[in-house]
């Protein structure tokens, strides 16, 4: 498989899941504005998996377009990315259909978790196929916001069950911290 074939195949899924993400939201019977008031955790969930997944999309294309190649523990390594970000459909529309409730939040920030550790482990995949000393692996460098989001992660699960609201910020925070464009690798590609 070329490395355009497994980037047209994520792009698929991820469009795939953000299409089944926008199927949750259900029109309101009503035309007022207070016909909307109950939807409001289900469209706050759903930007949230939306802002995600757009920066999953474009941390992908950036690490596919650094490799130099592709083999089969790459594949299998964005399989299981694919696999994780599959389940935020699910997570998106428990967690807002009522109202970020504790296990429903901590479920959404386990797939999270599980999302960004499938992120390293397709990175590292990509850095043994290139090389310790590739380019690819100098660009990645320390990866301080690749370390520090799973751990955030892992804080707000268990906080769940404390106060929902504290998880959902973290998820927040998170997303905010990988808002701020990351130009390691589109450093690499211009230089």
């Amino acid at each position: 498989m070329t490395k355009g074939r497994l980037e047209a195949f994520s792009d698929g899924v991820l469009a795939i899941i953000i299409t089944i993400m926008v199927l949750e939201l259900e029109v309101p019977h009503e035309t007022g504005l207070a016909a909307l008031r109950p939807l409001l955790g289900i469209f706050l969930s759903y930007v949230l998996s939306f802002v995600y997944i757009g920066i999953y999309w474009n941390n992908h294309h950036h690490l596919l377009h650094a490799a130099k190649s592709i083999n089969g523990g790459i594949m299998w390594a964005n399989m299981q990315l694919l696999f994780w970000l599959s389940l935020l459909p699910f997570a998106t529309a428990w967690a807002g259909e009522h109202n970020f409730a504790p296990v429903p939040t901590a479920l959404y920030g386990v797939i999270l978790l599980m999302a960004a550790v499938s992120y390293y482990i397709l990175q590292q995949a990509s850095v043994r196929t290139q090389g310790p000393g590739s380019a690819l692996a100098a660009a990645l460098g320390v990866d301080v916001k690749g370390k520090l989001s799973p751990a955030l992660y892992f804080a707000a699960i268990p906080l769940a069950f404390v106060h929902a609201s504290i998880a959902n910020a973290i998820y927040v925070l998170v997303a905010l911290i990988w808002l701020v464009p990351d130009r390691r690798i589109e450093r690499l590609l211009a230089g």
